[in-house]
């Protein structure tokens, strides 16, 4: 089976358009899900809420919007990334987000996202970093966060020294860039920093950013990584633990990169899907180029620990960009992602949420 909902609609509720979404099943089976409400032309300087609406029955219905981390309660600059974790042990969510790009803030919710605890500045977390590298951009996930085994949170982190580009007066530039993350062994009372393990210009690595994160069979953990670099493949490294002696980053020749973010989920049957815009039509043009040409966007699924992808199938061939997927409690997969476009590569028109089932993937 294969449905749709848009869930998010652009020039509506005083927004332009929303981006960035994400998405994640509670452990009572709620549906969250976010993303970015932009005022602006739906860059990443807009002065961004954070909205969301929430489903009670598997995606079929939704709740009215609302703001759950309104910008101006931190002053200039946008909220931005919420990604989310489900604790198993007590069934809380648990959230990290920034702000303008400097500072990283935790929340929480117990009641299935209908409400959230006052914010908490942790960025204190992530200045020993700074000793081994000047970050000035900071930015977590997108996406959702995971928990662990063993219990551990894990949410992949990058950051900039903001000496690219900039993207007008006073913003700081989002390249050259480095990926690390951060974890937190009581349920995220306290994080702490993990090692810094995909940097600019080492190999084939350009501008590592936005991580996706996959705990392995083995109890492994896997990061999932956008690069800009002119391989235009998606690169992967695996820690013991989530966040210490990561492998050196390589290649996986069977995911395209067009420079975008893009979505991993385990199943409960133990497989995993990855979801992204399958499409290089540009390849051999600039990194650039081939960031503008986000659509096709495609799941694809392994059924052995991302070694390989056996079976793909086409979510929207239109223009389509960043995604996230939860299952939910009847064992479909749940899409957000970014879907059409009105006037531009970033004006989103919807945020929908696809739902289907294993057999839709395999075209059965």
């Amino acid at each position: 089976m294969f449905d749709k909902t848009h869930l998010f609609e652009a020039r509506t509720a005083g927004y332009s358009t929303y981006r960035v979404p994400g998405i994640l099943t509670t452990e009572s089976g709620v549906l969250i899900g976010s993303a970015e409400a932009r005022r602006g032309k739906g860059g990443d300087w807009d002065g961004n809420d954070v909205v969301m609406r929430r489903s009670d029955d598997g995606g079929k219905s939704w709740d009215e919007m609302k703001v759950v981390v309104p910008c101006e309660t931190y002053g200039p600059g946008p909220i931005s990334n919420f990604a989310m974790i489900s604790d198993r042990s007590d069934g809380h969510v648990h959230a990290l987000f920034c702000h303008s790009y400097a500072r990283v803030f935790s929340t929480r919710s117990d009641d299935d996202g209908a409400s959230w605890s006052e914010p908490l500045d942790v960025t204190a977390t992530f200045e020993p970093w700074r000793e081994d590298y000047s970050w000035k951009v900071i930015a977590t996930g997108p996406g959702h966060g995971i928990q662990l085994k063993s219990g551990r949170y894990v949410i992949p982190i990058w950051m900039s020294d903001g000496s690219g580009k900039e993207f007008g007066p006073g913003k700081l530039g989002h390249r050259p860039s480095v990926v690390a993350g951060t974890y937190s062994d009581d349920n995220g009372t306290t994080w702490k920093r993990a090692d810094i393990l995909c940097r600019d210009g080492v190999g084939d690595v350009v501008n590592p950013s936005e991580t996706l994160p996959l705990e392995l069979e083995d109890g492994r953990v896997l990061f999932n990584i956008r690069t800009e670099s002119l391989r235009h493949r998606r690169f992967v490294s695996i820690s013991p633990d989530g966040a210490t002696g990561w492998s050196e980053p390589r290649v996986d020749e069977d995911l395209l990169e067009p420079v975008c973010m893009a979505s991993i989920l385990r199943l409960s049957d133990g497989s995993v899907v990855f979801a992204n815009c399958d499409v290089l039509e540009h390849e051999f043009t600039s990194p650039e180029r081939v960031a503008h040409d986000r659509k096709n966007l495609t799941v694809k699924r392994s059924t052995d620990d991302c070694e390989t992808w056996t079976s793909s199938r086409v979510i929207e061939p239109g223009p389509s960009s960043y995604s996230d997927m939860a299952q939910n409690q009847e064992g479909l997969v749940c899409c957000i992602y970014e879907d059409q476009k009105i006037d531009g590569q970033y004006d989103t028109r919807y945020v929908t949420v696809s739902r289907f089932d294993v057999d839709w993937i395999l075209g059965s």
